[in-house]
């Protein structure tokens, strides 16, 4: 049985597309595509600005595909050019980053305080809570519980140690507690 694009691993099909072959990179754009607007989402709120930002990040990935090192694996490198297209768009449109942001998935703990004393979380109190944050903060939490990528991966994008990313991990979660109380 032969085995179809939509099989092949990402690394395997960005391989196709180094060697020549334009319609592999449609797989790639499929796979990718809600993943990107979802964590242009954090960035932005203007759903034609994350749309148009998502084109630019995939069009950037195909005129740089060459570059992609095939040994190592594909989703980091795209989340590079998504993130440096996202930054890149807040600077120029000087919005403020990260309006959504689910507190349970960062502070389980609350959901249970919430369940016990039946005190529901304002949303708007803990968005303003987060932005109080700064970027290299807000990039980790984003990375590793709405886009669940491994502390490898979020190295790779940011271009900084897995230790760092560890370590400013820690300090948001805990600086969001203080803020929170």
């Amino acid at each position: 049985m032969k085995m179809g694009l939509s099989d092949k691993k990402d690394e395997d099909i960005a391989k196709l597309v180094q060697s020549g072959e334009i319609e592999p990179f449609a797989v790639l754009v499929n796979r990718y595509d809600e993943k990107i607007k979802r964590y242009g989402r954090k960035f932005l709120s203007g759903k034609e600005d994350i749309e148009d930002i998502a084109q630019k990040v995939f069009i950037n990935a195909y005129k740089n595909i060459q570059s992609f090192d095939v040994k190592r694996k594909f989703s980091p490198w795209l989340y590079r050019i998504a993130h440096n297209e996202f930054i890149n768009e807040l600077k120029r449109k000087k919005r403020e980053p990260f309006k959504f942001f689910d507190l349970d998935v960062v502070f389980p703990h609350l959901l249970a305080y919430k369940e016990k004393y039946g005190q529901a979380t304002d949303r708007s109190i803990i968005n303003k809570n987060l932005d109080k944050l700064s970027n290299k903060y807000k990039e980790i939490i984003v990375l590793r519980y709405f886009e669940e990528l491994s502390y490898k991966e979020i190295s790779d994008v940011l271009e900084i140690p897995i230790s760092t990313v560890g370590i400013r991990l820690k300090r948001g979660i805990n600086k969001l507690r203080e803020i929170y109380g």
